[in-house]
């Protein structure tokens, strides 16, 4: 038997072997430690990154379109089409690298995907005319895209079952603090009186780049998944890291760590079948599967349309100066941030089922009333952001809870790729449609098209909401292995929980 738990099946051979392990348990029974803080900043960062790259766009939109830019364009146009093809190829990308995730592991292609988002963020910085603006914003979002699959597939394969929810929840949050930074950034950025007008908006995209530069130093010492690492049969591989990780863990605590319960029995394999994991995702996990594509199309559609346009109703609709639309969304994304912060914990402890329901509820209930008062003209700049502030307080949470939900109700050998199918699929419907038709009816100047994109965002996030409620998973505090068994897992094996005690998922 390998020290640690992960024993071959006698006869077998170095490919395609069978191996009972304890390897999840053991990952699962860690009390957080710095280690584990690591993690969290190694990966999580990223989103930050996101968060700078969307809310810098949305704010510097009417200082593209002015004379003197140097880009012929016009705010419509990079509200519309640059956010448009930047979530297309988000959407491309998140297909193209989970596939990749999946099959050549978590840490390659979380290192390639950041890359890529590095050296695109940076051409875009030198854009000289628009078609070359557009194809780097495609670009940007082909990097990101991949690092929704690949990080999210790590952090929930790194982070014990009783803290997953919580961390899953506020790393994704964290692309909130990266708006307050590309807010505020943008409002250096844009003083003439500090950058030439064609030179401060360049400032930001580079500074993009140079911040990625330091993730990608940072995310090195980050180890592959491994989980992913023993299906693959590398099953030594995972037994180091594994064993290292206790072994920090235990001198930082100053004690044993108490015993793994639970073994899982697997038969190792390279790689699955696009047809297994349509099966599987489709026929198997179908209830799922709606559940999924209901929460990513609702937040998608509320996020991606507000984001890209929240500057251009302040400059629209209340007068407020292009260089100024920072201080305001600045206020909302920190609304974001907290929410996440402050509610994660609850999806661990109160359940995911209230909490996803609620948060999508709660939400689509408080920007109908915000709808109600803009159509009354009972809003101010200052008002209007107060109550944009309390949605997505609430909505923010419900949104990083999506990516947390199909993360987590898949199997092992399809988790990447169903991040990357359901954030597709989802933000292609909503993602891509948001921008161009909230462009489309703020653009117009007219109370009612305003109110009825509002309306369009809450009624999606409640139609969301209310499957949550039937259809969200009770993975609260439960292994990977048992909210969802491997497909690698021998005939008649299941994984246990945490106290030993073999549960079957439900579809």
């Amino acid at each position: 038997m390998t020290t640690g738990g992960t024993a071959p099946a006698a006869g077998t051979g170095p490919t395609g072997r069978t191996v009972t392990t304890s390897i999840p348990a053991r990952l699962d029974r860690l009390p957080w430690s710095r280690w584990h803080w690591s993690v969290v900043i190694g990966l999580g960062t990223v989103w930050i990154l996101d968060g700078l790259e969307v809310t810098v766009v949305g704010n510097i939109a009417s200082r593209l379109s002015e004379p003197g830019s140097g880009l012929p364009i016009t705010s419509g146009q990079v509200t519309g089409i640059a956010a448009a093809l930047y979530v297309a190829g988000a959407c491309a990308g998140a297909l193209f690298w989970g596939r990749l995730t999946d099959l050549w592991g978590r840490k390659k292609l979380f290192m390639i995907t950041l890359a890529v988002y590095l050296g695109a963020t940076a051409l875009t910085a030198i854009a000289f005319d628009t078609w070359w603006f557009f194809l780097f914003r495609f670009l940007t979002g082909f990097g990101i895209g991949g690092e929704y699959a690949a990080i999210n597939s790590a952090i929930d394969e790194l982070i014990p079952a009783p803290y997953r929810g919580r961390v899953d929840l506020i790393i994704n949050g964290s692309f909130w603090l990266g708006a307050v930074g590309g807010s505020l950034l943008s409002i250096v950025a844009l003083n003439t009186s500090i950058f030439p007008a064609n030179v401060g908006w360049r400032l930001t995209f580079a500074l993009g780049a140079v911040l990625a530069l330091v993730i990608l130093l940072v995310r090195r010492h980050v180890p592959e998944s491994p989980r992913w690492l023993l299906i693959h049969g590398r099953d030594e591989e995972a037994e180091r890291i594994v064993s290292d990780i206790e072994q920090r863990v235990e001198a930082e605590k100053g004690e044993p760590l108490p015993r793994a319960e639970g073994e899982l029995t697997i038969h190792q394999r390279k790689s699955v079948t696009f047809a297994e994991i349509a099966r599987t995702v489709l026929s198997r996990y179908r209830r799922r599967a709606v559940l999924g594509f209901s929460l990513f199309i609702g937040q998608a559609f509320l996020y991606n349309a507000i984001t890209f346009g929240f500057g251009a109703i302040l400059t629209t609709f209340y007068d407020v100066p292009s260089g100024s639309t920072g201080y305001y969304f600045a206020v909302i994304a920190l609304g974001n941030f907290l929410g996440p912060l402050l509610l994660g914990k609850l999806f661990d402890t109160v359940g995911r089922r209230v909490m996803i329901s609620g948060t999508y509820l709660v939400s689509g209930l408080l920007l109908f009333a915000t709808a109600w008062l803009f159509d009354r003209g009972s809003l101010s700049a200052a008002t209007l952001t107060a109550c944009w502030c309390a949605v997505l307080f609430v909505a923010s949470a419900g949104a990083s809870s999506a990516y947390l939900t199909v993360s987590e109700v898949f199997p092992m050998e399809t988790r990447a790729m169903s991040i990357a199918f359901f954030y597709a699929i989802g933000t292609a419907a909503g993602g891509i449609s948001g921008p161009l038709l909230f462009a489309e009816l703020t653009g117009t100047g007219k109370v009612a098209d305003t109110v009825l994109a509002f309306q369009i965002g809450a009624g999606l996030m409640c139609a969301a909401g209310l499957v949550a409620v039937f259809l969200a998973v009770k993975a609260e505090r439960r292994s990977l292995e048992d909210i969802a068994q491997p497909l690698t897992a021998t005939a008649g094996a299941q994984a246990k929980s945490r106290h030993g005690q073999s549960r079957p998922a439900t579809a």
